[in-house]
C-alpha cells in the first residue's frame, strides 16, 4: 500500500508540473508583444554655437611719400627764401639777406613739404572678420510615453520613434 501511495503522489507531482508548465506557456502567449504609444515630446536644450561674421571696413593709410627727401620743397623754399631776401638791403648786404633767405625758405619748404605727406592718406577696403556666438534649441532626444498592459511608463529615445506603438520582448519595451 506504501508503494502505491508512492507511485500515486510521484504521478500526481509528475501530472502538476506538465499541467503547469501548459499554464506558464500560456501566460507567455497571453503577454502583449507591443506597448502603445501615447505621446512624443522632444527634449531641447539651449547651446551656443560660434560662427564667423566677416564684413568689407574701410581703412585709411599713410600713403607712402613721393619724395621721402623732401627735396622739391626744399628747393621751392630756397627759390622764394631767396627772392624775398634779394629785396632786403643793398650791396653785400643783398647778397647776404638772399643766401639767408635762401637757407631759411629751404628750411621752411623742408618742414612744409614734412607735414603736407604726414597728411597724406589712402583708403582701401579690407575684409575683416570676428567671431559671434548664437544661442540654439537643439533636440537631444525624445520623450515617449506608451501603454503597456495597464500600466503607462516613460522612456527617453534618442530617436523620434516612427508609428504607433513599441516592441515588447519579455514584459518589456525595448528601444
Amino acid at each position: 500500500m506504501k508503494k502505491n501511495m508512492v507511485l500515486g503522489l510521484i504521478a500526481l507531482v509528475a501530472l502538476s508540473s506538465v499541467s503547469l508548465t501548459g499554464c506558464n506557456e500560456d501566460s507567455h502567449a497571453s503577454e502583449p508583444t507591443v506597448a502603445h504609444i501615447l505621446s512624443v515630446e522632444a527634449v531641447t536644450k539651449t547651446v551656443t554655437e560660434p560662427h564667423q561674421v566677416c564684413e568689407q571696413v574701410a581703412v585709411t593709410h599713410k600713403a607712402a611719400p613721393k619724395d621721402e627727401n623732401k627735396i622739391l620743397g626744399t628747393v621751392v623754399g630756397a627759390v622764394a627764401g631767396g627772392v624775398l631776401g634779394h629785396q632786403v638791403g643793398g650791396g653785400n648786404g643783398k647778397k647776404v639777406a638772399t643766401v639767408a633767405g635762401a637757407v631759411a625758405g629751404g628750411a621752411a619748404g623742408h618742414v612744409v613739404q614734412g607735414k603736407m605727406q604726414e597728411n597724406n592718406t589712402t583708403t582701401t577696403m579690407e575684409k575683416r572678420c570676428h567671431t559671434e556666438n548664437t544661442k540654439v534649441e537643439k533636440t537631444i532626444g525624445y520623450d515617449v510615453t506608451y501603454k503597456l498592459g495597464d500600466d503607462e511608463d516613460t522612456v527617453r529615445m534618442d530617436k523620434k520613434p516612427t508609428g504607433k506603438t513599441l516592441p515588447v520582448k519579455d514584459g518589456e519595451v525595448v528601444i
